[in-house]
Parts: structure tokens; C-alpha cells; sequence
């Protein structure tokens, strides 16, 4: 075997990449087609039009529904009427929480309803419910300070002032069993949100198989001060409780998946999605309607327009988000060994308003991936979106980043997401079409320059391994 043969075409090759890379920056080298790409969407109608079937027509999608199973069929329809191909919808196993009935209302010192949601894996009351006297704490270093003595028999009340999120949503998470160590008969929680107009907000709780499982909801800001104000003015307040909520064995679901093959390296991949599920009340159109419409009417744009890219871009709804996780590791599983070939990923999970940029993790080199990956945030300086900051990836794309593939997030304001996030107000009227335009803009110019860059991503971010 002639090694020099072989050996000066590959030297060639690399030397027409090093070449590439050094003709300029991504934003000079992709200006025209990002712009091209950013013209094409601010001047979009069919991703509101997709978005207002999959909230309005087919409605919230929790995991083991049949709206979920009508969505993803849908799904796998309009991927088809794109000319995506390889258009698949791997069977996934997905948790199925049915909420039943619900209600719940103070007794004493007055008579009056409360406005609830159960969360999610929540178990039932008994069948005439619970009646107990409720404790409201304001952290959980107040609920231990009050002990066994104060909390055995009571419904504990968790009114946690928001802090942001992920500083709040804990409460949420873990405190059921918390409560629960101290012997508490039920939790009810402050809603995870900074503003209320008598919304709950529900979303999943983690019962630790260390204590009780013990029935859980979300009241209203509104409900949780009132019992608060009650309490602090001496007052022992009673409230009953009654919930049909149930877990069903696991059903069966799908993420969706359809791709535009890469032109030269096919084998690489760029991923980019939302998660198709919801809970379920609203419409899921902000939590994830709008990341699922959003990459696939850029995948729709990028090729409407003939930019095929040098690599795969994959587009996938996942399944099974909210209450599992079930999609994110079943896409692993599907992908077996070629994740070595994903390149990136982009998950879009935190609503469609007003775009600001990106966020990106990555292991080995994240200062280089930074670096290259603002040239292309640059393109989107246009719409007030090139913003790329430390940061990125999300619950579907985790099992993927932990195998390496660089991940990112596409950031928005968030001035309103959690006003109605997990809520009945989620609806598709909250999304506008001029941010859902600008999110289809900064999604298709990121993956396109992703998965047609000389250099892959992945391969800036190991460079100085």
C-alpha cells in the first residue's frame, strides 16, 4: 500500500478546511444566506398556523393521553409534508398519571373553596378526603424547626415566596416527602410563579421512598397568602382536601424524528427540538408547543430555500419531558453508537418570547466553542438575538451532553414564560407571532451555520484535550 499516495490528498483536504476557516469569520462567511434565512422567517405564517392546531386542535398532551398519541402522529405528518426524511417514531415507555377529580376548601375559620391543581405523580386522598388543620411554612428550615410535634396529622402549607425558578421549584420538587418525615397527611405548595390571577401552576413532585407518599397540589399566590394572613392572625385554619388521583402502568408513546440528509457528511449530525408532551391543562402552546414549531419551520425554511448543509440536521420532538424524561433517554438509546457523531444540539424549552441568543455547554474546550459560536451569533445581532452566553442544553438533550455532544439553548426574554408556565393560561394566545417569528429566525440560522460549518463543533470543543 502506496501510504504517500493516500497520504497528500488527505493533507490537501485538510489544507482546503484550514483554508475555509481562515477565509473569514462564520459571519462573514454565511452573511448572505443568514440573511436570506432571517428574511424568509420574519415573514412566516405557517409555524403560528402549525402552532394553533397543536394547542387549539389538539390541545395539552400529557404523557399516556391520546392527545399525546394524535399529536405525535400529526407530528410525523407535517415532518412528511416538509420533505424531511427518515421520518421514524421510536417507541418509548412514558409514565401515565391520570389527575382525576380534585378540590379542595378552608372549613374554619371561614368556608371557602380553594383553587388547586395536583401535582404531578401526586397519590390520592382517601376516598372522602382529608380534613386536617394546615401549617403554613415559608422555608424548610422552618419546617424542621417546628418538628413532628407541630406537623404530625396537619396538611402542610409550603408558601415560598418565588426566588426564580430554579431556587423555588424545590419546594416543589421534594417537599411532599419532606413534610411527610414529619408526619404531615398532605402537602399543598405556593405556586412556582411570580404572578397569579387565582392560576395554579402544577409540574412534578419526587417522592422519596424513604417516607409516606401523601397527596399533593398547588394553590393559588392568592390562597396561600390568605391561609398565611389567617394563621398570622391567630387563627388555626381547616381545610379539606379530596383528589382521584391515580398512577396507570406505563403506556407506550414515541419521540419524532425527521431529518435533511447533509450533503457531504451525512453521518454528522446537528439535533435541534422541543418536547411534544405537555401537562395537562392549558394548551403546552409556550411549554413546548412553540420549541417544536420553532425547529421544525426552520428545518421547513432552511430547505424551502435549497440550503442543504454539509451535515445532517435532525430535527426531534421529544416525548415524555415533563413528567419522566423518558423521550430524552429513549433518544439515546435510539441513537446507540452514532452519538459520537453528534456534532451539537439545540433544545428549545423555555418559551417563544422575544429572542436574545443562545446558551452553550460543552465539555473540553467551552472558551473555544464560545468563541465559535458567537461568530455565528453575530448573523442575528439583526433581530437583537446574538447573545451567546455560558449555559445551554436542557432536560432532553442531558443524556446526549453527557456523552459529549455540545449543547445549546436557545434563550428569550422570559419576561412572562412562568407567569404561565405549568398553568391553564399556557394557551396559544400568549405566543406572538412576531417572537415566534424571530425564534424560527435564530434557530434556523444557528443550525444551518451548525451543520454546515467547515470545523465541526464538537471537534473545536476537543481540540485541546
Amino acid at each position: 500500500m502506496n501510504h504517500r499516495a493516500i497520504a497528500l490528498p488527505a493533507c490537501a483536504a485538510l489544507a482546503a478546511g484550514l483554508l475555509a476557516q481562515n477565509a473569514g469569520s462564520l459571519a462573514e462567511q454565511y452573511h448572505d444566506r443568514a440573511s436570506k434565512l432571517i428574511d424568509a422567517s420574519l415573514a412566516d405564517q405557517g409555524g403560528m398556523e402549525r402552532l394553533s392546531y397543536l394547542c387549539d386542535r389538539i390541545g395539552n398532551r400529557l404523557s399516556g393521553s391520546a392527545a399525546l398519541d394524535k399529536a405525535i402522529a400529526w407530528a410525523a405528518a407535517q415532518m412528511k409534508a416538509d420533505g424531511l426524511t427518515n421520518v421514524v417514531t421510536p417507541r418509548v415507555k412514558v409514565p401515565h398519571w391520570v389527575r382525576g377529580n380534585e378540590s379542595a376548601s378552608l372549613l374554619e375559620p371561614v368556608n371557602k373553596p380553594l383553587t388547586i391543581l395536583g401535582l404531578g405523580a401526586s397519590v390520592a386522598t382517601p376516598k372522602r378526603g382529608i380534613t386536617a388543620e394546615v401549617v403554613p411554612v415559608s422555608s424548610f428550615e422552618e419546617l424542621d424547626r417546628k418538628g413532628r410535634t407541630a406537623i404530625e396529622g396537619k396538611i402542610v402549607l409550603f408558601n415560598v415566596p418565588y426566588e426564580g425558578y430554579n431556587r423555588t421549584v424545590v419546594y416543589r420538587t421534594t417537599g411532599p416527602s419532606r413534610a411527610a418525615r414529619l408526619g404531615a397527611v398532605a402537602a399543598l405548595v405556593r405556586s412556582v410563579t411570580p404572578l397569579s390571577l387565582q392560576s395554579p401552576h402544577t409540574g412534578a413532585l419526587e417522592y422519596s421512598d424513604a417516607f409516606p407518599k401523601i397527596p399533593a397540589a398547588a394553590v393559588t399566590i392568592e390562597d396561600a397568602l390568605l391561609i398565611q394572613r389567617l394563621v398570622d392572625a391567630g387563627n388555626p385554619v381547616t381545610a379539606h382536601l379530596e383528589m382521584e388521583a391515580r398512577t396507570l402502568p406505563e403506556a407506550d408513546s414515541a419521540n419524532v424524528i425527521g431529518e435533511i440528509p447533509g450533503r457531504e457528511r451525512p453521518d454528522e449530525v446537528v439535533v435541534i427540538g422541543g418536547h411534544l408532551d405537555s401537562w395537562d391543562v392549558g394548551a403546552g402552546a409556550q411549554d413546548d408547543g412553540s420549541g417544536c414549531i420553532t425547529a421544525l419551520e426552520a428545518a421547513h425554511i432552511i430547505r424551502q430555500l435549497g440550503l442543504t448543509p454539509r451535515r445532517t440536521l435532525r430535527v426531534v420532538f421529544w416525548t415524555n419531558e415533563e413528567n419522566g424524561g423518558a423521550g430524552g433517554e429513549g433518544y439515546r438509546v435510539w441513537a446507540g453508537d452514532t452519538v459520537k457523531n453528534h456534532v451539537a444540539a439545540i433544545e428549545m424549552d423555555g418559551g417563544a418570547e422575544k429572542p436574545t441568543g443562545f446558551g452553550i455547554s460543552a465539555t473540553g474546550d467551552l472558551q473555544a466553542a464560545l468563541g465559535r459560536v458567537r461568530e455565528i451569533g453575530a448573523l442575528l445581532d439583526r433581530i437583537d438575538a446574538g447573545s451567546i452566553q455560558p449555559g445551554g442544553g436542557g432536560a432532553d438533550i442531558a443524556p446526549i451532553m453527557a456523552e459529549g455532544v455540545p449543547g445549546l439553548a436557545l434563550r428569550t426574554v422570559g419576561t412572562h414564560y412562568f407567569d404561565w408556565h405549568h398553568s391553564r393560561a399556557d394557551t396559544t394566545d400568549k405566543v406572538k407571532l412576531e417572537d415566534l417569528r424571530a425564534n424560527i429566525a435564530a434557530m434556523a440560522v444557528m443550525a444551518y451555520v451548525l451543520a454546515d460549518m467547515p470545523a465541526p463543533l464538537r471537534q473545536v470543543t476537543s481540540s485541546t484535550r
